[in-house]
């Protein structure tokens, strides 16, 4: 494979793209050449574009529950390969396998649940709105939608989006990260097989040119974006001014608080996996973990021994809870932000730094976890993403305190108290702002029924993803007021 340019897919057929440049993807852990992706154009996305639209109108005709079918026949597929697009994931991203394993396991739990459409999809009716008048809503699908994802889960973020896109009766244009090519190539295969009908499903790898022309292009209806609040807001501002509908995922400051009544060394323990899982490379992983209260110096400890007991290493290998991170250049981005850190005033317990690998290994993007005490709210990195392993350690005297750090940062992604405190989750629910919290969970990812955004700088737009949103962002509803003489 090494070298390879990979191809776009475009009205049932993998072509070359037009750009004449290639980006290299690398394995995280070695540095080894993968393959290349190609910088595609606004002539190929058009291509892509012009094939989904004229797949519309016969797919758009397709009853709701053939639709489905060809999802229940990819879920299986995908069923199938879980392990081989697990493995090729852990390579081109770097993340252990069983996070990979989770990764494309929550991708098919949003095929799966894409496969009740033709329920999802329903309308409401009412007879006799007034004498002899009757009133129904009924939803139809709009026409072409596109989706722009990130590096950090490379199977599972365009499966937030394309089932549910194609179930409910539109075609799809997705152009994956330029990182991380490889399992969604893998699973586009898989969806050939699958049988869905040529240009119904379209790939066209790039850059910034694509995203560019997606966000610009007359005939796409709606995008998707999941990537940095940089990036979010410019395809949220680009794809609005050309009248599309947008939901736009962005960056994140995950802040963790663990109150007196917590199960303390269980709270600790999720909470670093929450942080130091997927490298910390999340838009849900913990950053900031704030102790309430006299938990301070014991919460502290603990955190300490956790993270110096993390064993880093390529994610293939069973024994390994912490892998590299995505690029050479991430890794001096986020080495910056520890220097930042230390020069600010913080108190760096555990410094990842300076690891180096052996062998084959020596030339990965390698980090180990590192841990900040005494970060106070005006520092750097308790106000901005870090996207790595790294842990912040604030204090705060009362739960009121912990959840106004918690909502000072422009942030609100998601957020976690640790209690078992009832009255104490009351107040959480009701004050903290970020969109998706965690009850004595780290990760507080919702499931493929419920929808997955969150508030603030963190989301740009109306309609979140997945769950029932999907169905809304998808879909036109139409209201129907009738009577006959």
């Amino acid at each position: 494979m090494n070298g390879e340019v990979l191809k776009n897919l475009i009205n049932g057929a993998w072509v070359d793209s037009s750009g004449k440049e290639a980006v290299d993807v690398r394995n995280p852990a070695t540095g080894e050449l993968l393959a290349k992706t190609p910088l595609s154009t606004a002539k190929d996305v058009d291509a892509a574009v012009q094939a989904a639209q004229a797949a519309f109108p016969a797919w758009r005709n397709t009853p709701v529950a053939v639709r489905a079918r060809h999802l229940f026949r990819l879920k299986a597929l995908l069923d199938e390969h879980k392990d081989e697009i697990a493995r090729i994931c852990t390579t081109e991203h770097g993340k252990t396998l069983a996070e990979s394993q989770s990764d494309i396991g929550r991708g098919i739990e949003n095929v799966e649940h894409a496969c009740g459409m033709p329920t999802m999809m329903m309308g409401q009716s009412l007879e006799d709105i007034a004498t002899g008048i009757d009133c129904s809503t009924f939803r139809q699908p709009m026409g072409v939608f596109a989706a722009i994802t990130p590096f950090n889960f490379p199977p599972m973020v365009p499966l937030w989006f394309l089932p549910y896109a194609v179930a409910t009766g539109n075609t799809f244009v997705l152009k994956p990260s330029e990182q991380v090519p490889l399992s969604q190539r893998r699973i586009f295969e898989l969806m050939e097989k699958a049988g869905f009908p040529k240009g119904v499903l379209n790939l066209v790898n790039g850059g910034r040119d694509v995203v560019e022309a997606l966000c610009s292009h007359e005939r796409v209806q709606g995008v998707s974006f999941v990537g940095s609040t940089k990036i979010a807001r410019l395809v949220y501002e680009t794809a609005g001014k050309h009248g599309k509908r947008v939901q736009s995922l962005g960056g994140a400051k995950n802040f963790l608080l663990v109150d007196e009544t917590a199960a303390l060394e269980q709270a600790v323990q999720n909470a670093c996996d929450s942080a130091y899982g997927c490298a910390g490379q999340r838009c849900l992983a913990g950053s900031t973990v704030v102790a309430i209260g006299s938990v301070y110096e014991k919460m502290k400890e603990l955190i300490v021994r956790n993270a110096k007991n993390i064993v880093v290493g390529d994610g293939l290998d069973a024994k390994t809870n912490l892998g590299p991170v995505i690029t050479a250049a991430a890794r001096e981005r986020i080495i910056g932000m520890i220097g930042k850190g230390v020069a600010e005033g913080a108190e760096l317990l555990v410094d990842g730094r300076g690891l180096k690998m052996d062998g084959k290994y020596q030339n990965g993007f390698w980090l180990g976890p590192s841990v900040f005490d005494k970060v106070k709210p005006e520092m750097t990195i308790a106000k901005e993403e870090i996207f790595g392993p790294v842990v912040n350690i604030m204090r705060a005297d009362t739960l009121e305190d912990g959840i106004a750090l918690m909502n000072s940062v422009p942030y609100a992604n998601a957020g976690s108290l640790y209690t078992s405190s009832g009255k104490s989750v009351q107040k959480f629910k009701a004050t903290a702002h970020p969109a998706m919290l965690g009850i004595n969970i780290g990760v507080a990812a919702p499931m493929a029924m419920f929808p997955f955004g969150g508030s603030k700088q963190s989301f740009f737009g109306d309609v979140k993803a997945h769950g029932g949103d999907a169905v809304q962002f998808y879909t036109d509803r139409k209201v129907v007021i009738s009577r006959y003489f």
